[in-house]
């Protein structure tokens, strides 16, 4: 078995304005003369999340403990940005139907063609990727589902990628194969927690000093040079 291991977010889809935007859509359908924007968010959404500790193993307990967990990140994101108490608190607790609103998601367009070519190859896929507990719910809405063999997400498992479990966790579903290779947009996440169990990894999409990016049309010549 050939196997390539994905990850999701900046890979094969994205969401418009991140976890920022989010909060910022939310503002903007309650209070639009606040004017706040993504950018006002984003220094107060630097921390809180699982996968800023990678290291330390979460607990699965399910979706509303999860979001639960956020409440406080989000509130005092908006508490920060100047917004009154008691508004900061009902709007957090919006912020979970608005991520998840498939409308904000799109899949990049050369996903789903380069995953074909390389089934087509003889590439077996599975997805990795740190996520909200719905996120097979948003993998069916973009239509990128079938390909995959397994979906292994941080918040079923309580590994964040780049814990070497998360990676691990993958082999242990589909079992040890022949090749493998990581593919993924973060330098930390993707490529070190590869590299961290000895598998060779492609950066895709961003552009950074020292990692060379690539487009995902890019991977399949990339594949046969490993």
């Amino acid at each position: 078995m050939k196997l390539l291991v994905w990850d999701f977010d900046g890979t094969l889809a994205f969401r418009s304005g991140l976890w920022s935007g989010t909060l910022a859509a939310v503002a903007a359908r309650h209070r639009p003369d606040l004017g706040l924007e993504a950018a006002h968010f984003r220094p107060f959404l630097s921390t809180g999340f699982r996968w800023h500790a990678p290291e330390r193993i979460h607990p699965a307990r399910g979706a509303a403990a999860w979001w639960a967990e956020l409440h406080p990140v989000f509130e005092r994101a908006y508490r920060e940005t100047g917004v009154n108490p008691a508004d900061a608190r009902a709007w957090a607790a919006e912020v979970r139907a608005e991520y998840l609103n498939l409308e904000s998601w799109a899949a990049f367009p050369d996903a789903a063609p380069v995953l074909q070519q390389l089934s087509d190859a003889g590439w077996t896929h599975a997805l990795l990727t740190n996520h909200v507990p719905e996120f097979g719910a948003l993998l069916d809405g973009l239509g990128l589902r079938s390909p995959f063999t397994v979906v292994v997400n941080s918040a079923d498992t309580g590994f964040e990628k780049p814990h070497p479990e998360a990676f691990r966790e993958v082999l242990r579903r589909v079992g040890v194969p022949e090749r493998v290779c990581m593919i993924g947009d973060s330098p930390d996440a993707d490529m070190r927690g590869a590299q961290g169990v000895g598998w060779p990894a492609v950066l895709v999409h961003r552009e950074l000093a020292g990692c060379p990016a690539r487009q995902l049309t890019d991977v399949p010549g990339f594949l046969e040079r490993l």
